[in-house]
């Protein structure tokens, strides 16, 4: 009898550090659970950001660490592993709780009105996301919005929460430090 609870016990553990392994793969982007069993879309924003600089110039801002010579400063955030004219692949690297969080995605730019994100690989299957410039009195208007799914059922939209709440917090993040360049920029 003792030895059978010993292995059960045993066996639970496997499984309790095996879930832990997943999770920890999971949240850092290393493995990414598509199989759009029980898909749920949830929105992402749309969050509005105010920048006192003209269109093309926030737009230039945006693109430039893409679409040119990465900056060494954003070198532990941003990897672009492929360029085209209008179009890449970059790795996003994103602080939280578990460590780095790695997204693998396209990134678009449709000069000078949108730049369009969509996940390849990353902690949810599917994230579509935009930042839509629109010239205004005072410079640009720049609102970011997009779509974030999970698969499972109840299991995936708490998931999709947790991810969402960090993932907006770090595209404001983002959006803050463009604003602040650009209106640098144009000032």
């Amino acid at each position: 009898m003792r030895g059978s609870n010993g292995g059960r016990l045993v066996a639970a553990a496997a499984a309790v550090l095996g879930a832990r392994g997943v999770y920890r793969l999971v949240a850092r982007g290393e493995l990414t659970l598509d199989t759009g069993i029980g898909r749920t879309l949830q929105p992402l924003g749309p969050v509005p950001f105010e920048i006192a600089a003209p269109r093309e110039l926030v737009f230039e801002v945006i693109a430039a660490p893409y679409l040119g010579r990465t900056p060494r400063a954003l070198a532990g955030e941003l990897q672009v592993w492929e360029r085209g004219s209008d179009m890449v692949l970059a790795a996003h690297l994103t602080e939280v709780k578990c460590g780095t969080t790695t997204t693998l995605e396209t990134v678009r730019f449709e000069r000078p009105e949108r730049i369009v994100f969509r996940v390849v690989r990353g902690p949810v299957p599917h994230v579509l996301e935009s930042f839509v410039l629109t010239e205004t009195e005072r410079g640009t208007l720049l609102s970011w919005e997009g779509e974030l799914g999970t698969d499972f059922w109840a299991a995936g939209r708490w998931w999709g929460g947790r991810v969402a709440r960090q993932w907006e917090r770090a595209v404001r993040r983002s959006l803050a430090a463009i604003t602040v360049e650009a209106e640098r920029r144009a000032g």
